[in-house]
């Protein structure tokens, strides 16, 4: 189960990630972000992203991967356990310069150099997720938060299958 937030008697800042099983020994390397770049970082800026709930952390990867390869290829769920809560900065929408840099679309240039300068100055930092607007993601540097955080769970996922569904023939339905 998700563990609860701390104002509902939970104890913990979790985040999670979703990996093809492949990269999940190395999930918190922020390796994928140094070689490409990220809606948060320039290329050669490592950063490790994640979500604050399981379910956005499946979103992120869905609209970049497509459920297919969900459904396809193995993956792994990994939750992250911020030992160290006094490094995190939490980003409110209004912080944010250009409104269309929380929607879906290609990063800018601006928008990586605006999260490199976050990154910089924060150990971890909260922001809102592009793909589920009422939802936040949490991204850092692995090289600067060691200690600070620690695996707390990693373990198989799996797709619901009625988000990759076979395709229909003519005069078939549903």
């Amino acid at each position: 189960m998700t563990p609860l937030p701390v104002p509902l008697g939970g104890s913990h800042l979790i985040a999670w990630r979703l990996d093809q099983a492949r990269f999940a020994p190395t999930c918190d390397s922020g390796e994928g972000a140094f070689q490409f770049g990220g809606r948060w970082n320039s290329k050669g800026v490592r950063v490790v992203y994640s979500a604050l709930d399981p379910a956005t952390a499946i979103l992120e990867v869905a609209v970049h991967k497509g459920f297919k390869a969900l459904d396809t290829l193995p993956h792994v769920l990994t939750a992250l356990h911020v030992v160290d809560v006094s490094g995190v900065h939490v980003v409110q929408p209004a912080d944010v310069p250009n409104v269309n840099w929380l929607r879906p679309g290609i990063p800018s240039a601006g928008q990586q150099a605006f999260g490199d300068a976050l990154l910089t100055k924060h150990q971890f930092v909260v922001i809102p997720s592009a793909v589920s607007t009422h939802s936040w993601n949490l991204i850092f540097d692995p090289t600067k938060a060691t200690g600070a955080y620690q695996q707390h769970i990693q373990e198989a996922f799996a797709l619901d299958t009625r988000l990759h569904l076979p395709a229909l023939t003519p005069g078939s339905s549903p």
